[in-house]
Order: C-alpha cells, then sequence, then structure tokens
C-alpha cells in the first residue's frame, strides 16, 4: 500500500500496547486509533472498525469471526499480539482476502518458563501454604518432587519444546505426544513419543501446549484425568478449551489426581463462580504466561513488524487460509 491508512488497537485491555514505543514506529505509514477499554457490544465493535484497513489485535477478548468480517468492508489485515488465533475465523479471512498475522513461537521461551514455574508452584502447594499462614494457621500437607520424575507434554511446538528442554534441565524424564510424531522431532527435542494413554497413565506432570482446534476441544476431559496418577499434576498453558473445566473439578475434589495450574480458561476474564475455585491444590494465574516487561515488548514489536511487513508488500506469517 502506497497510501497512508487507517490503523485500528480495537480494544487495549488490560493494556498490552498503548504505552509501547512500538506503535511510533507506525505513525509514517498511517493514523494509529487505540481504544483502552474493549467495545461493550457487536454494534460497538463493528463502529470502531468501521472504515479501518488494519486492526493490530493487542487482546484476544476481542473476537473477529464471520459476522464481524463479513461487516468490514475496508478491512485488508489483521495482526494479533499473540501466538493464538482462536480470536479469529480464519476461514472467513482467507476468503476475504484478509491477512492474519500471529506470531509463531515468538515468545515460547517467556511462557515456557512461566509453566515451568507454575508446575513447582503446584508441586510445592505454594498457593495453599501461603493461604493458610494468612489466616494464622500452620498445617501441613505432604509436597510433590519433582527431581527424577516424568514429564508428559501433550503439543510439542515451540512451547512445548522449550518445556521439554527445563524438565530435562532439572533431571526429568520427558514423554510427549503430538498428531505428528516423528523419530528426528523425537532426537532434537531429547524426548519420547508415545500415545495419549500412555503419557497420560505415565507422566506424574502433563503440561498442555496444544492449539484449540475442533480436534483438541476438550482433548483433556474425564475419560482422560481417569487415567491419570492419583498423585499426578496438571498444567494447562494452552487454551482453556483443550481442558474440561468441569471434569477437572471432579478429579480434584474427589482426590482422582494431585493438582493442576491453569494459566487459560475457557472463559477469559475468569470471574464467574466455579466449583474449581474451591478446589484445594490448585494455583491460577489470569493468562499470564507472557507477560514479563520482555514478553510484552517482543509481542507488541513482532505485531508492529507484521503490520510494516504487509504495508511494505511482504507480509509474513499469515495464518488465514
Amino acid at each position: 500500500m502506497s497510501q497512508r491508512v487507517r490503523i485500528l488497537v480495537p480494544g487495549d485491555d488490560p493494556a498490552q500496547i498503548r504505552d509501547s514505543p512500538q506503535l511510533h514506529r507506525l505513525e509514517q505509514y498511517g493514523e494509529v486509533t487505540l481504544y483502552s477499554t474493549r467495545p461493550a457490544d457487536f454494534a460497538e465493535q463493528i463502529g470502531r472498525a468501521s472504515g479501518f484497513q488494519i486492526i493490530l489485535n493487542s487482546r484476544g477478548a476481542v473476537s473477529w469471526h464471520r459476522a464481524e468480517l463479513e461487516s468490514l468492508e475496508d478491512l485488508k489485515m489483521i495482526a494479533t499480539c499473540s501466538i493464538g488465533t482462536d480470536m479469529i475465523d480464519l476461514e472467513v479471512a482467507g476468503q476475504r482476502g484478509i491477512v492474519v498475522s500471529n506470531q509463531p513461537g515468538r515468545t515460547a521461551p517467556v511462557v515456557a518458563e512461566h509453566m515451568f514455574g507454575m508446575m513447582f508452584a503446584v508441586a510445592k502447594r505454594m498457593a495453599f501454604h501461603t493461604a493458610e499462614i494468612r489466616e494464622g494457621r500452620w498445617s501441613m500437607r505432604m509436597n510433590a518432587g519433582i527431581q527424577g520424575k516424568v514429564l508428559g507434554i501433550v503439543g510439542t511446538g515451540n512451547i512445548g519444546a522449550e518445556m521439554a528442554r527445563l524438565g530435562r534441565a532439572v533431571g526429568m524424564e520427558v514423554i510427549a505426544w503430538t498428531f505428528n510424531p516423528s523419530n528426528d522431532r523425537a532426537q532434537d527435542l531429547g524426548l519420547r513419543f508415545v500415545e495419549l494413554d500412555e503419557l497420560l497413565q505415565t507422566a506424574d506432570v502433563v503440561s498442555l501446549h496444544v492449539a484449540l482446534t475442533d480436534d483438541t476441544h476438550h482433548l483433556i476431559g474425564a475419560p482422560e484425568l481417569d487415567k491419570m496418577k492419583s498423585q499426578a499434576l496438571l498444567l494447562n498453558g494452552a487454551r482453556g478449551g483443550v481442558l474440561d473445566l468441569d471434569a477437572l473439578a471432579a478429579a480434584l475434589q474427589s482426590g482422582a489426581i494431585g493438582g493442576a495450574g491453569l494459566d487459560v480458561f475457557q472463559e477469559e476474564p475468569f470471574v464467574s463462580e466455579h466449583p474449581i475455585k474451591a478446589c484445594e491444590n490448585v494455583v491460577f494465574t489470569p493468562h499470564a504466561a507472557d507477560q514479563t516487561p520482555e514478553g510484552k515488548e517482543l509481542l507488541n514489536a513482532g505485531a508492529v513488524d507484521n503490520i510494516i511487513a504487509f504495508l511494505e508488500g511482504s507480509p509474513r506469517n499469515n495464518v488465514a487460509s
């Protein structure tokens, strides 16, 4: 595009890019409009986006499905501050010639570090112990060890690969499941691919890192949780829909598994009442695995890089089909 364009940040809440110097890099290409609150409804979302050629989707809570995309005649490109694209209907975007650029693997070390830390928080019952001491109680519970245990990774993309590296670094045996295993990939990652049932039955820690698709929705539900060891820990750093939260709450309440760490939820913000919140050995974070200063700016820079590449005629990381 040679002419100046209109670029929209439709709902930067929580704050992601509003104070970033990366936005200034776009000023030579066009006018940037940023909203610091999420649109309240469909009409407000379309009202904000009408007439814009580019959307910089800084938060996944603002979604772009068929109705939204078909209402925006001028839209040419969506850049995300994320790896995941489940907030966008990629098929419709592709049909309408809208480029969608995500950031595969950009913050994998940051996200894996968070999930690795969450594993220790669950294993050492840190949330429970902290709450008890704050209430003036000196309650003892048996913690779980990590070194020498089996880490089972579900999904071996960039984040899963980094989790495997961290697991090996502390002396864990690493096994994994993926839709497309290969001997070369197993050798590169220093792990062994197994069937999902074997992973669930064998692993002391199960860590989820698959994309959310029709094939992975509720990939882990009651039948899968029943296969896990009674003291096993479950981590979800993928998407909320990969895990049946009702089934997890039931498994924790019954003692079928030992604990869980969740950074993602099917409903975000996760503010409604749910039985999982009453479970003792659970650690929650608010979809914050990449929220370090370094991770935040990596994503901001990556989104702006993708927009500039598109405007200069060489779009990259286009996942619309």
